[in-house]
């Protein structure tokens, strides 16, 4: 970590805040409005406290370390790069002629390094090291970032698991509730490999070992969230990027190794028996997750190095760390997601569809259903699986992260009959599902050519406006975009009164004027001028089974929050929204310098 802090220093990319500020919402909404800048940096937090405790820590906080590209090739590396060396292995040819045999032989031989080393003896995260009562989370500034939250979480924590038999390691990134000084939740979704781990442990009747790393090296932290098949230790992942072996050190009362320079390592086992109440958390699809049962680990020791730096990550509305950690992640493994789909040019996860659940892909398209065949690829590969939505263009497509040149691409070709409406695994985080982790998803081929005129009448946003509302009063608001393509989208905002299909029904009359419709609430501080938030909200609240409606070649999705009037039964999460009262002590006390237009612009 302090190599780290000086290599941010040295390149412009931190701010150290000496003011004294509270764990409680004061630290996490300060990282939350720097990330959210276009020159947002790393800030460290020299004078930490905890109010409500009375308590000063002398552990300085780290947060936003990926705040930007720059942040992610000084810590990563070139993720083209990385991804352009996995892909030379994975073309790998027996080799013929002497040249051929030596570089075989260098790339081979560098492969040594991806195993991690253990070391005997104690690490640098070992210290100091606490037992017992003496082990106290409390004594960690651990951070509580929305005011729903359930409590602390630890946000970056390097999570350590092993199979029963020891054969298989992991190493997950899963936020962490601290309940209290010896209490810690584990929040292992039904997906997750520590979670298949925790089976393993609870069919034999054993107590799960875990040990959590907080610091190090930031690789581990992105190594952590790298979406490896199972069976990989992540920790591979590092020695062949680092170029260099991870060197571990036992823990001190289970046997899982970790990071020798990690700054904290607590320690504990799961009584696999038992379970607790997790959550709420304000999570990074920008919602808070609901309270569900999550196993809990009980703490047997805490160690640490003599002068550590916390680390921490703020989770929320887009955009976030996540947007950086994930472009780098797309670039390194394209080449893996190409074995699974050959034909795959690349592909784009933006960050304001929250990665899983819009996904746009370049593909070679050679015979007549080519897009769908990928599309059931994508659907069934690791954590592909979980996209709710996934557009296919041609390889005569623009740059996918040419927004609008990609977007009216994509309109000038979206067929009502090249729609693939499918139902599948979704993300455990998802709220717009009728159930739990299970729910609709929606393909779009737009790899053909363009389509014909369809024939509507445009109309001017106010005209529109005032036929819809002459309808209906529901309607509020109104915003018509890319009216220069064949599919035009209208955004209308909505007091909703019932179910929008009723809405849509009731609008018949000017289906000869829109050929896309999308609904969103009034309320929510949804904006018909923001497309950013406008897709973030759409993406996020949809389920295609259900919020898809066609009719005479009028498309309509329904992006209101979902409630008695769609016959939904679960509970309908709140959005995760920053404390104005915070924000304003903030500004008064001239620590946050931030416009009323920036507030709403991300809907803070």
């Amino acid at each position: 970590m302090k190599e780290a802090i000086e290599i941010l220093k040295k390149n412009d990319l931190l701010r150290i805040m000496d003011d004294e500020l509270d764990i409680y919402l004061e630290i996490p909404h300060i990282a939350y409005v720097e990330v959210k800048k276009e020159d947002s940096k790393a800030l460290l937090f020299t004078n930490v406290v905890d109010r409500k405790n009375n308590k000063k820590f002398d552990i300085p906080v780290l947060m936003n370390v990926f705040c930007n590209e720059k942040a992610v090739k000084l810590f990563i590396g070139d993720g083209d790069k990385i991804g352009s060396e996995i892909e030379s292995l994975l073309k790998m040819k027996p080799p013929t002629t002497l040249s051929e045999k030596l570089s075989t032989f260098g790339k081979l031989f560098a492969l040594k390094n991806t195993i991690p080393k253990k070391n005997k003896g104690k690490g640098e995260c070992q210290e100091v090291i606490k037992l017992g009562n003496e082990a106290k989370l409390s004594d960690l500034p651990v951070l509580t970032t929305w005011e729903q939250d359930g409590g602390p979480f630890i946000t970056m924590g390097q999570v350590y698991t092993t199979s029963l038999n020891g054969e298989m390691k992991n190493l997950g990134m899963y936020r962490l509730q601290v309940y209290d000084d010896n209490t810690l939740g584990m929040h292992w979704q039904i997906h997750k490999d520590s979670n298949h781990f925790f089976h393993e442990y609870k069919k034999a009747g054993k107590k799960m070992p875990v040990s959590i790393g907080v610091g190090g090296d930031p690789m581990y932290i992105w190594c952590g969230q790298a979406p490896l098949p199972i069976g990989i230790f992540e920790l591979m992942l590092y020695g062949f990027v680092k170029n260099k072996n991870a060197q571990l050190v036992k823990s001190i009362t289970n046997d899982i190794y970790v990071p020798r320079d990690n700054d904290f390592i607590i320690e504990g086992f799961v009584d696999t028996s038992k379970m607790r109440i997790e959550g709420p958390f304000g999570d990074h699809t920008g919602y808070y997750t609901l309270e569900e049962e999550y196993p809990f680990m009980e703490v047997t020791a805490i160690t640490h190095k003599k002068e550590p730096t916390y680390l921490a990550t703020v989770v929320g509305k887009p955009p976030l760390e996540d947007k950086y950690m994930g472009h780098a992640t797309e670039r390194i493994f394209l080449p893996l997601l190409k074995t699974t789909a050959p034909d795959l040019i690349d592909y784009y996860m933006p960050e304001n569809g929250v990665f899983h659940n819009l996904i746009i892909a370049k593909i070679k398209t050679l015979y007549p259903g080519h897009a769908s065949q990928m599309m059931h690829a994508f659907w069934g590969v690791g954590q592909m699986s979980f996209v709710k939505h996934a557009i296919f263009v041609n390889e005569d497509a623009p740059e996918l992260t040419e927004h609008e040149a990609i977007t009216e691409y994509i309109l000038n070709r979206i067929d009502i009959d090249e729609l693939l409406v499918s139902r599948g695994v979704v993300d455990a985080l998802d709220h717009s599902s009728p159930k739990f982790a299970v729910g609709g998803k929606l393909g779009l081929d737009c790899t053909g050519e363009e389509v014909s005129e369809l024939g509507i009448t445009l109309l001017k946003d106010d005209e529109l406006l005032a036929k819809m509302q002459e309808i209906t009063d529901e309607v509020k608001d109104l915003k018509q975009y890319f009216t220069n393509t064949k599919n035009p989208l209208a955004v209308i905002t909505v007091d909703k009164k019932r179910n929008q299909k009723e809405v849509f029904e009731s609008l018949k009359p000017l289906y000869e004027n829109i050929k896309i419709l999308i609904i969103v609430d009034a309320k929510n501080q949804n904006d018909v001028n923001n497309p950013y938030m406008l897709l973030w909200r759409v993406v996020n609240n949809i389920d295609s089974n259900r919020d898809l409606y066609i009719e005479n070649n009028t498309i309509c999705l329904d992006g209101t929050n979902k409630n008695e009037f769609d016959n939904f039964k679960r509970r309908w999460p709140d959005d995760v929204d920053c404390s104005r009262e915070v924000l304003d002590s903030l500004k008064q006390r001239g620590i946050l310098d931030i416009s009323d237009e920036f507030i709403k612009k991300y809907q803070l």
